[in-house]
């Protein structure tokens, strides 16, 4: 039988524009499918209903459409815009996307500012700052600053720079800053010290080099040895960055080099960043809702996904292949840069070659990360089983969720759940609890906690939580539809007995295996299990379920000091074991503010008349 749309999309189809704009396919849901652009709307979308199409893609994806909504723009330039803007924000399951939901690092030198610092960011703003980057790696990106602060000593603290100030800090007495704070240097040379960097970061460093030599040999005829081994060290630093570029063309070309790798439904694109011919960094990203979709779409979804977020965008981009719709991409391209913009497939000469290495490149990349993630499945194959076998569990715990409670001497109590999915942590399912019913009962805040997730479970079974804009509409709430095949909580018998109990509460002890890891002898009670469960420290499952423990500690913690810098400081410091009103006031009188009493060590506390030396441990507990 021949495929037939829903009657609504045939209905939408009727009345289709011709002009450009967006389409957005919804299932019967409401949630988005993909996300599209077209120089025709009406052509465009009906193809994808068409009695004979040639994409396995489309065919899959017409199945779910239920409904379709179109967008008309003025332009094909606006419809592109537009679509990146879209699928940013919804991450449609069939659009090609970057993967993992987050924004890569970059460098940012605060150039507005008078005598700018040099930090990592992972956003991008127009506030007058100059940025460098994407990069793939924060790891690598201070292993870079590591070796700049070496040549161009930054500021890093957060003084008030007027250039009166008493003394430096320790890090001028080691040469990692220059000390405009004490004048050592002029705001001019500074910021001309800052510039240096930049150019450094875009590949600019011959210039440099050359006049750092020039000061270390005059530094050397004045007898003035000290400083001539600074320089020296400058040189030697340069020499670490410099000895990773490779000059590419002497011409000084500024250019980007994309090329990319497919393998059974993965992608890895590699880019080479060209800035004054040389070959300053390359790095690595993947992409995911790549199955079925043409090496053309990979290219040009890369494309626009990377250079909506780039910081720099070069004066021409080497392509291995041809894109649809380079033109409106040429003319986005120009208005983010400023200036014209040329993407290029070389057929020949040193372009092709830089392509064709780019290329080598991401199938190297890929290839080696397909063998760690094969590595990786095998670990938590094995974990899994590991466990299955030494909790006598029914199966291998697919899925494991983690709990642990965090305060401060019993006050503003907070739990935690976190889930593990295979394995790898599934942030998506992970939960706090803000903990109402008890204070000081690690116990009783454990039961309100397991409390409040198998109600909801309940309650999402039960058809009690229909109204999706109550649980969210944009995913799946398996985070209580689902139950765990292992429960781990943080603590031993103790604990263990809390769960046992809500669990009968709920029916679900047959059907919820749960442990206890206690911390000590990491150690794991298991109901009906005189003695502990010992699993071998080098083992897989012994390494998962500290993962699993750590991870559920971290959360709760996290989720704690979130919760306590909400409270105003009156009631944090009311809070502390023997601390009222006049201590209070005695406190913050003598440090000035509750971030100065943070950083007092206990003995500085106590040191204050009227504040007891165990008030004093007790503040110090407390804040930390």
């Amino acid at each position: 039988m021949a495929y037939q749309p829903p009657e609504r999309v045939r209905e939408i189809l009727k009345n289709l524009p011709t002009g450009p704009g967006v389409y957005i396919h919804k299932d019967e849901e409401g949630t988005i499918l993909y996300i599209g652009k077209a120089v025709n709307l009406r052509s465009r979308v009906r193809s994808y209903f068409q009695k004979n199409v040639d994409s396995f893609k489309t065919l899959h994806l017409r199945r779910r459409v239920a409904d379709v909504e179109v967008i008309s723009t003025d332009s094909e330039l606006e419809a592109l815009l537009l679509e990146m803007t879209l699928i940013k924000k919804h991450r449609p399951h069939y659009n090609i996307r970057l993967k993992d939901d987050k924004r890569y690092p970059y460098i940012k030198v605060h150039w507005a500012d008078p005598y700018p610092k040099v930090t990592v960011t992972r956003r991008m703003v127009r506030d007058g700052s100059r940025y460098f980057g994407p990069y793939t790696s924060v790891w690598a990106v201070h292993q870079t600053l590591d070796l700049l602060r070496k040549i161009f000593p930054y500021l890093t603290c957060d003084r008030t720079i007027t250039g009166n100030d008493a003394r430096a800090c320790l890090y001028y007495d080691i040469k990692l800053c220059s000390a405009p704070c004490i004048g050592a240097v002029s705001k001019d040379e500074y910021r001309a010290m800052i510039a240096q960097l930049m150019d450094f970061l875009e590949g600019r460093s011959d210039g440099i080099i050359k006049e750092i030599q020039q000061k270390m040999q005059a530094a050397a005829e004045a007898l003035d040895f000290e400083e001539a081994a600074l320089y020296r060290d400058q040189l030697q630093a340069i020499d670490k960055v410099v000895a990773k570029q490779k000059v590419i063309d002497v011409s000084g070309t500024d250019q980007d080099v994309i090329a990319f790798a497919r393998d059974e439904g993965d992608a890895c694109v590699q880019v080479f960043f060209i800035r004054h011919g040389k070959l300053i960094g390359r790095e690595y990203f993947l992409l995911e809702g790549t199955d079925h979709a043409s090496d053309e779409e990979v290219l040009q979804d890369f494309v626009t996904q990377f250079y909506d977020e780039a910081a720099h965008i070069p004066k021409e981009v080497l392509l291995p292949n041809e894109v649809e719709e380079a033109r409106i991409i040429e003319q986005w391209l120009k208005q983010k840069r400023g200036q014209k913009v040329v993407m290029h497939v070389p057929q020949r000469g040193k372009k092709r070659e830089l392509v064709r290495m780019a290329a080598k490149n991401a199938h190297d990349t890929l290839a080696a990360l397909r063998q760690q993630w094969s590595t990786d499945r095998s670990r938590y194959v094995t974990a899994m089983d590991e466990l299955q076998n030494a909790l006598r569990l029914p199966t291998p715990p697919a899925r494991i969720e983690g709990y642990d409670i965090s305060h401060t001497q019993g006050q503003l109590t907070v739990g935690s759940m976190v889930v593990f999915v295979q394995g790898v942590p599934y942030k998506q399912d992970y939960r706090r609890f803000n903990v109402q019913s008890v204070t000081n009962d690690d116990y009783g805040a454990m039961r309100e906690v397991l409390r409040r997730r198998f109600e909801r479970h309940r309650d999402s079974v039960s058809g009690e939580l229909n109204d999706l804009a109550e649980i969210g509409r944009k995913k799946k709430e398996t985070a209580w539809t689902l139950l765990p095949d292992l429960m781990l909580i943080d603590g031993g018998k103790g604990q263990l007995a809390v769960a046992q109990e809500v669990l009968a509460e709920f029916g679900l002890t047959e059907e919820v295996p749960v442990a206890a890891l206690a911390k000590q002898e990491e150690e794991l009670f298991v109901p009906g299990r005189p003695l502990p469960v010992r699993l071998p420290e080098r083992s897989e499952g012994f390494y998962l379920v500290q993962r699993v423990r750590d991870e559920a500690h971290r959360f709760a913690n996290t989720g704690h000091r979130q919760r306590r810098s909400k409270v105003g400081t009156a009631s944090i410091l009311d809070s502390v074991p023997g601390v009222g009103p006049k201590r209070r006031k005695l406190l913050l009188e003598h440090f000035g503010s509750l971030d100065e009493l943070r950083k007092a060590t206990a003995e500085e506390i106590a040191s204050i008349p009227g504040i007891p030396y165990e008030v004093g441990i007790a503040v110090k507990s407390h804040l930390t």
